[in-house]
């Protein structure tokens, strides 16, 4: 059984843990490999423990006891249309994925910024990634894409987003 959770400053190393074994996994042959190598269990540790203590929308996935996955969200940090909250990130182990905890994970996050006075959601994803299957099965639609700097590298980018948080609360897991 998976419980979701808010995070707290005890999980940041965890998290940490999942975030950098989750980019090294899904980015691999995406993001330049030395960035992927260079990624430091500490500093993101760090960082984790500054993003708990200031934003009320960090969750996790824990089975038997230990970290397998987490999301976090919040105001929208670059307007974008008509969006009011942003997806900043959701990673899942790679031996978990496909078994309903990230639809788990997303259907808390809407329902949680739902309640706290959000209307829609977007998100923004590495256009190489294989999971953006994820948001599309989850009923976001593409609008818009950029491109961004990771590890030296312009790499295009494509924004997903749900006009509406209450049909992500009401979401059916898929697979």
């Amino acid at each position: 059984m998976v419980l979701i959770r808010a995070a707290t400053q005890d999980d940041a190393g965890s998290i940490s843990r999942v975030h950098i074994e989750s980019w090294r996994t899904t980015y691999r042959g995406i993001v330049p490999d030395q960035f992927l190598a260079d990624l430091n269990a500490e500093e993101r540790t760090v960082r984790w423990r500054e993003v708990i203590d200031s934003d009320p929308y960090v969750l996790i996935a824990e089975r038997d006891g230990q970290i397998v996955g987490f999301i976090s969200g919040g105001a929208i940090r670059e307007p974008l249309e008509k969006y009011d909250a942003e997806l900043f990130a959701i990673y899942l182990l790679a031996e978990v994925q496909g078994n309903g905890i990230g639809t788990s994970l997303l259907m808390e996050l809407a329902k949680r910024l739902d309640e706290g006075g959000f209307q829609s959601m977007a998100v923004w994803v590495l256009e190489a990634n294989e999971s953006r299957g994820f948001y599309e099965k989850s009923g976001a639609v593409r609008v818009t894409a950029k491109e961004i700097e990771i590890g030296g590298v312009l790499l295009p980018v494509v924004a997903y987003a749900w006009p509406s948080l209450k049909t992500v609360v009401a979401l059916e897991h898929f697979q």
